[in-house]
C-alpha cells in the first residue's frame, strides 16, 4: 500500500506533491531538512492523502499532478478531499 500526499507549506502556502507508503514518516524527514530541495518551504503539513493499492499507481498519480503544476487544481483536490480522476479531467 502506498499513498499520495499534497503538504502545504506553513511557510509560503505553496504545495509540494510526494508518495510514500508513510506519508507521515516522510514529512518529519522533509520538516527535519533530509530533503534539501525542500529547505525553503519548511515547516510543511499534509493537506491531503489518498491512498493507493500499489507504489506504482500513487507514483504515476504523483508524476501526473506535478507535470500540470496547476495551484487551482491541487486547491480543488483537496477541498474535495480526493484525487477524483473521472471529475477533474486526471
Amino acid at each position: 500500500m502506498c499513498y499520495l500526499y499534497i503538504a502545504q507549506s506553513k511557510k509560503n502556502g505553496r504545495y509540494y506533491i510526494g508518495s510514500s507508503n508513510d506519508p507521515t514518516r516522510r514529512i518529519v524527514e522533509h520538516n527535519a531538512g533530509k530533503t534539501k530541495s525542500l529547505k525553503y518551504l519548511v515547516p510543511l503539513e499534509i493537506v491531503l492523502c489518498q491512498r493507493y493499492s500499489t507504489s506504482t499507481e500513487a507514483r504515476k498519480m504523483e508524476l501526473k499532478l506535478k507535470r500540470w503544476k496547476n495551484r487551482s487544481l491541487i486547491k480543488r483536490i483537496i477541498e474535495d478531499g480526493e484525487i477524483k480522476t473521472t471529475s477533474a479531467g486526471l
